[in-house]
């Protein structure tokens, strides 16, 4: 079979087609004929830096929609052939990948197979933070550092229809500002974000504030946040060191820092994930979200969907079309 990998790291470059052999599935896993493959930030980072790379070669990949192809022992409640969508724990980038069980999900009904493969990791991420850590109640503020990514683009839709009082954006260009507009956001700020946040909020603050960024940006989060405001940061796309806070941060104006990975919880909370997915995949199919795909290649250009993402100009969601 076709397959993506690297065998060091470093630019897209060290992205190599290869042949490889079909993997079968264990006990308690599916083997997946890919249709779509998502294309993440963790992908880049996995290649750029060895982020959750157990070794080398490696190949990439999160995310999946596709057709069972094998169930391994004891596998219950799908069936060869039937659409599923995929969390994975690397190498999507193939035409067939094996997932934990636990992680496979069958296609919402209504949804085809270049859709569903938007939703593994972004639409539960989104949904978590908007519904679960972030706990935003109606005619809260939020405040949404990505806002033109794909799980940006999500959160936007979810703050909306769950009532928020308002939906701040913030965009590394200006390019990108329509982008986020057309998803639920009230006003976006490019670039430096906490003085207009300020004054967008009379002075206030916002209520949410939900980072990927790290470092700066997340301190940044943090400075902007209302009395009683939470902080949830589910990603360090900066590379930044590990970040501490405490007391003189929290403790003023009863401040609350809160960490969300959807990678984290398949391994911790398999059964908390299952749940999650279900509510966020269902608004999916009610069309409450919708995840669109700003770009699409061939499974053998995965280095040109790595360097599109990699120049922080794409918007929306990004997939490796492998079978579809």
């Amino acid at each position: 079979m076709r397959a993506v990998e690297f065998q060091e790291y470093g630019g897209p470059e060290v992205l190599r087609a290869v042949e490889a052999e079909v993997p079968e599935p264990g006990a308690g896993q599916v083997s997946i004929e890919v249709a779509y493959a998502g294309v993440n930030f963790a992908d880049l980072k996995a290649r750029s830096e060895g982020y959750r790379v157990p070794g080398l070669p490696y190949r990439p990949g999160l995310e999946v929609s596709g057709r069972v192809r094998a169930l391994g022992a004891g596998v219950e409640g799908l069936t060869v052939g039937q659409e599923v969508t995929a969390l994975t724990e690397g190498g999507a980038y193939a035409d067939v990948v094996v997932a934990d069980a636990v992680t496979v999900f069958p296609v919402p009904s209504g949804l085809d197979l270049r859709t569903a493969a938007t939703l593994p990791t972004v639409l539960p991420t989104a949904y978590a933070l908007v519904h679960g850590v972030g706990r935003l109640q109606p005619g809260e503020t939020v405040l949404v550092q990505g806002a033109a990514g794909g799980v940006g683009t999500a959160v936007g839709q979810l703050a909306r229809a769950a009532g928020a009082g308002a939906v701040y954006g913030v965009v590394s260009s200006a390019s990108k500002s329509a982008h986020a507009k057309e998803n639920g956001y009230d006003e976006v700020f490019v670039g430096t974000f906490e003085e207009p946040v300020r004054e967008a909020t009379g002075g206030r603050g916002v209520d949410l504030a939900l980072d990927p960024v790290g470092g700066e940006t997340l301190r940044g989060s943090l400075a902007s946040l209302a009395v009683f405001g939470r902080l949830v940061s589910f990603g360090n796309a900066s590379s930044a060191e590990p970040w501490t806070v405490g007391q003189p941060e929290l403790y003023p104006l009863g401040r609350s820092v809160a960490g969300f990975s959807i990678l984290s919880l398949a391994k911790t909370a398999p059964a908390d994930l299952r749940r999650l997915a279900k509510l966020a995949f269902a608004k999916a199919a009610d069309g409450t979200v919708s995840l669109p795909v700003t770009a699409e290649f061939e499974l053998t250009d995965a280095a040109e969907a790595h360097r599109l993402m990699g120049a922080r100009t794409s918007t929306g969601k990004l997939l490796l079309r492998v079978a579809g």
